[in-house]
This record gives C-alpha cells, structure tokens and sequence, in this order.
C-alpha cells in the first residue's frame, strides 16, 4: 500500500480513478484494486498500522482460520459496497481493516480461549472508537466498506469458529491445581 501510494505521488497521477465506483462495469475493478489506493499520507497511516496489527494476530492466532477468511473479507466487503454503496469513488483498505478486527474481537468472544479473549480485549481497547466509523458522518469516508467489512469478519468468525485450529498449548504454569493433580494420576 505505501508502495502505490509512493508510485502515485511520484507519478504526480491520479490513481484514485481505478478505485471501486458501486454499480459501475468500470467500477468492478475497484473490488480488487480499491483497498490499494489512499486519498493522503493521514488515510493510508491510519488503515496501514491497525492493518499490519491485525493481519499479524489473526495469521498467528488463527492460521488456518485466517488464510480462509482474509479473501472473502477482502473481496467481499468490496462486492457488497459495489452492490449497495452510494455513489463515490470508494478507496482505502479500512474495509479489510474492520472486518479484519472484528474477526478477532469476534473470535475471542466465540472461541473463549485465554488468548483470543485476550487479543479480543486488546482490540477492544485499543481500536475500540473505530466503531464511530460504522455511521455515515462524514462524506468523505466510505462508512459503506467498514459496515461490509465488520459483517463479514463477524460472520467470517463465527463460521470458523471451529476449525481445524492447532490446539493451543498449554504449560504447566497455566494449569490449575486441579489440572495437575489429574495430569499426574493420569501418567501414573
């Protein structure tokens, strides 16, 4: 993303035309191209470092789970503001942004896993005023892609909620007395 925005500048071109235009044949290809391309240096900060944060805890977290939902959070979150976004030219990755955080808020609560839960309330706390970018109160932000993002990162977490996700380990300092009393009568 910094890399097209550098080009585009550089180039002194407007490459926000090639982004997602809704019920527009020439706008399709702002499905694809749309979450590359950035209005100013603020805009692509602002969905580059929670981006680069959230993609790191979902591949992590959820290996499987996330290779899975990134590309329908990606592709669809376009589609849906291509069907039924005003008309604009919508740029900017912040659609990829809330679906990808509300795939992992959403996760925690589903899955209650220490870690989940605990990357769910670092997202909450962290980018938790996002969600004053759901309401359409500025004309110039696509309100549009974030409602499609978080719906489908809150879906994309609760289909996947069960999947074939690698157990998570568990040491010995995490077990309760309980826990350990068993574990040793069971290697008995």
């Amino acid at each position: 993303m910094v890399l097209v925005f550098v080009a585009d500048q550089m180039m002194a071109s407007d490459w926000v035309e090639f982004g997602l235009r809704p019920r527009s044949l020439g706008g399709l290809l702002g499905i694809i191209t749309g979450p590359w391309l950035h209005a100013s240096w603020g805009h692509l900060l602002s969905n580059a470092i929670p981006l680069g944060v959230g993609f790191g805890l979902m591949l992590y977290l959820y290996p499987h789970a996330s290779v899975r939902a990134l590309p329908v959070i990606y592709l669809g979150s376009g589609a849906l503001v291509w069907c039924v976004g005003r008309e604009a030219i919508h740029v900017g990755s912040s659609g990829l942004v809330y679906g990808v955080l509300a795939f992992l808020f959403t996760s925690g609560l589903v899955r209650r896993d220490r870690r989940s839960l605990g990357v769910a309330m670092m997202v909450a706390f962290v980018y938790g005023s996002i969600i004053w970018g759901l309401f359409p109160y500025d004309s110039s932000m696509s309100w549009e892609l974030h409602v499609a993002g978080t719906l489908l990162g809150l879906g994309m977490a609760v289909g996947y909620r069960r999947f074939d996700c690698p157990p998570m380990v568990q040491f010995d300092w995490e077990l309760d007395e309980d826990d350990s009393e068993d574990e040793e009568k069971d290697r008995s």
